[in-house]
């Protein structure tokens, strides 16, 4: 088999959480445009219907939109129940969904600190642990997790001390589950983008300040976009990673490097 037929992902049956927009929205086009049928799941379920039946009309593949909680181990289960049933297998599953908030630290209240750890990180615990169960029991699988390049650095100027430490959990995790793993032929690997240009981002009145400073210090002096994530996605969710498992690709324009 040729490298690119290894980088098609023809019949392969694939979940991504916060899938209804932004970056999960992305990845969701690139594995459907890859061959692949995919199960949108997100809280905001009219979104992900009407991602389900865009990416059904662009690319031919079949799509479905999943409404759950990923903070919940039983909405996670009837997600993961769903799944089979109406696609009868789990060949990868990227878990995405995450939430930033940006309050200084001595102001941070229990409520909000739990907020984003259960989202950014329990979530990733239970979607991974719920796609691992069923790869486990059938032979093989890939779960792609997705970190941030603030598990590498501190973001400036923006207090946001919760999502830094809970994507840092997300990168140790993910080597957590790909070493558990290794021998059972289940890969788990992570993304970690650096600020990215989504459509809700470049939009918000509240963070053009921001963007114009971490442009001005950024090594490209740009965001990067959101296609420019796909193939990492695309490659980990197929047969062309086989020997990559337990890796974060850190996607930032040299951010970190600087």
């Amino acid at each position: 088999m040729g490298i690119l037929e290894k980088m098609r992902l023809d019949n392969k049956k694939i979940f991504v959480t916060g899938g209804a927009r932004g970056l999960g929205k992305s990845m969701a086009t690139a594995l459907c445009e890859a061959g692949a049928d995919v199960a949108i799941v997100d809280l905001d379920i009219e979104t992900a219907q009407n991602t389900a039946e865009e990416l059904e009309q662009q690319t031919g593949r079949k799509a479905m939109a999943i409404k759950a909680d990923v903070t919940k181990p039983e909405d996670v289960d009837r997600m993961i129940d769903t799944v089979l049933r109406e696609f009868g297998k789990l060949d990868a599953a990227f878990c995405n969904a995450g939430i930033c908030l940006n309050v200084p630290a001595e102001e941070m209240t229990f409520a909000q600190w739990k907020k984003v750890i259960d989202i950014n990180l329990t979530g990733i615990f239970l979607t991974a642990q719920a796609a691992g169960r069923v790869m486990l029991r059938e032979g093989g699988g890939s779960i792609i997790n997705t970190a941030s390049m603030s598990a590498h650095i501190v973001n400036y100027p923006q207090p946001q001390c919760s999502y830094n430490a809970s994507k840092a959990g997300v990168i140790q995790l993910t080597k957590s589950f790909a070493v558990e793993w290794v021998t059972r032929n289940v890969r788990v690997n992570c993304i970690s983008p650096g600020y990215m240009g989504t459509e809700l981002t470049l939009n918000s009145p509240s963070l053009k300040p921001l963007i114009e400073q971490w442009n001005a210090v950024a090594p490209l002096h740009r965001m990067g976009k959101p296609e420019e994530l796909q193939a990492a996605a695309v490659y980990l969710a197929g047969d062309a990673s086989s020997f990559t498992t337990g890796a974060d690709f850190v996607i930032d324009g040299a951010f970190t490097c600087i």
